[in-house]
């Protein structure tokens, strides 16, 4: 009887101590004191709200049983997030310290690399934990020369064609256009000339994020722009004939007034009625009008469609997959195991498809982003048939494209920038001469591309080759 109450003692005590948890098993973490860290974001509109409402919800629960206390702050744009990190990584006075927790893509991490210790989720995340997650979207968080694991995955996005249906139902039933016309860039030209000629000189498409065409473009023709070897690029494949079909199909119809560039973003040119097409990322699509207030001051309302993202004629379809993760600065024990702690309850099934089925995002657990799963759970929960369809249409996007995630090396902001301005400046540019009187041959001429290729090029090497 004494040895059995001595064992069942001895049993007692492991199940408290199991429940409390010491010291090193909570890793540092009390309840009576506990730890907080810090999460900056670039989430802006829906997507705050509901990532703000998740971080209360995490604080409320599973941080105040562990000692957790999670602070996020938005830091305005993407860019602004990456200046924010750039100087605090640098120690520059007068700005912040660098957070516990941030959002980070691959070309971010590495630049970041040299300043700053990132934490290698392998640390913290077991193998089993590992099979919950789509296994793409964690390939995509590993980078550099070592291919550490630095970027733990929270939601993804990709690209998707937005159609105002409204405007399309009267240009389509005038002329017999047709929606399949839509799925090659060459026919999306094609019928913006004939929305031009229908309008009497409305512009029709107009796209966001214009790095990206040229990057998923030129992959898609054969031709991978940056090949990376570790945080290194080791080939620049600027193909020229590549980059001439590239041309032919954006700056051509730019200039000739097809397609057309005014705010900040396509979905505002789309609310005052400068497009009625344009290609964004999924989590843009909560910003797409419900109404549209034209130059004219006539205001009405519109419907919405997401289609899939373009792609050339005769060849296998891709698209991009981006959309930042969160990186863990190395810090104290607590706070690595607190900020990691956090991600994995974040990416859990039921809060990962609650955030991305309300901003836009797909989810990156296995179990939440089963076609059906995130189905069921639009219908029952989600208002905004525009997240919806966009949501659905990116879902099955994904089934059937190739999904290319550009690799991250250390000048890729930097050689992104260059892509995103040169060819776009020249467009609205060349445009604008042509509206004041110059003649359009001058730029319609081999030489004019050739110029653009030209100076393309030298700048490209000069970026990724310092």
């Amino acid at each position: 009887m004494k040895k059995q109450l001595c064992v069942l003692f001895v049993s007692i005590l492991i199940v408290i101590s199991a429940l409390c948890g010491c010291s090193e098993e909570n890793h540092g973490l009390s309840m009576e004191n506990p730890t907080t860290v810090t999460v900056w974001h670039y989430y802006n509109g829906h997507a705050a709200v509901v990532f703000d409402a998740l971080v209360t919800e995490f604080n409320n629960t599973v941080g105040l049983e562990n000692g957790i206390v999670v602070t996020a702050q938005s830091m305005g744009t993407v860019a602004d997030l990456e200046a924010a990190l750039q100087n605090a990584a640098v120690g520059k006075v007068g700005f912040s310290k660098m957070p516990n927790l941030f959002q980070c893509y691959p070309d971010t991490a590495v630049a970041l690399g040299d300043t700053v210790a990132l934490v290698d989720f392998n640390d913290y995340v077991t193998e089993d934990e590992k099979l919950t997650y789509v296994r793409r979207y964690l390939d995509a968080g590993c980078i550099g020369a070592d291919n550490t694991w630095n970027i733990f995955p929270v939601a993804a996005a990709t690209e998707v064609l937005l159609l105002n249906k409204t405007d399309w139902n009267r240009f389509a039933q005038a002329t017999g256009a047709e929606l399949d016309a839509l799925q090659t860039w060459e026919g999306l030209a094609e019928t913006a000339e004939r929305y031009y000629e229908w309008s009497e000189g409305k512009s029709f498409f107009g796209r966001d994020a214009f790095a990206n065409y040229l990057i998923i473009g030129s992959s898609q023709l054969g031709h991978e722009l940056f090949q990376v070897s570790g945080d290194t690029v080791v080939a620049l494949d600027f193909d020229k004939n590549t980059m001439k079909k590239l041309w032919d199909n954006f700056y051509v119809p730019y200039i000739k007034g097809y397609y057309s560039q005014v705010g900040n973003f396509r979905c505002d040119d789309a609310r005052i009625g400068e497009i009625i097409a344009l290609v964004c990322s999924s989590s843009g699509a909560a910003y797409f009008p419900s109404k549209v207030a034209n130059a004219d001051g006539v205001t009405y309302p519109v419907d919405c469609i997401a289609l899939p993202l373009p792609n050339f004629a005769d060849t296998p379809p891709y698209a991009v997959l981006q959309g930042a993760g969160m990186s863990v600065t190395k810090s104290t024990e607590a706070e690595e195991y607190a900020s990691v702690l956090f991600l994995k309850w974040f990416t859990q099934s039921e809060q990962n498809l609650r955030f991305c089925a309300n901003s836009g995002y797909l989810p990156v657990s296995l179990d939440a982003a089963e076609t059906s799963v995130v189905s069921d759970y639009l219908t029952e929960n989600v208002s905004d048939s525009v997240v919806s369809d966009t949501i659905t249409t990116s879902l099955s996007q994904s089934e059937k494209y190739i999904m290319y995630t550009p690799a991250g090396f250390a000048e890729g902001t930097q050689a992104r920038a260059v892509l995103a301005r040169t060819m776009l400046d020249a467009a609205i540019r060349d445009r604008a001469a042509i509206e004041e009187g110059a003649l359009i041959d001058e730029y319609l001429s081999d030489e004019r591309f050739n110029e653009w290729y030209r100076e393309t090029l030298s700048e490209l090497k000069n970026t990724v080759n310092k």
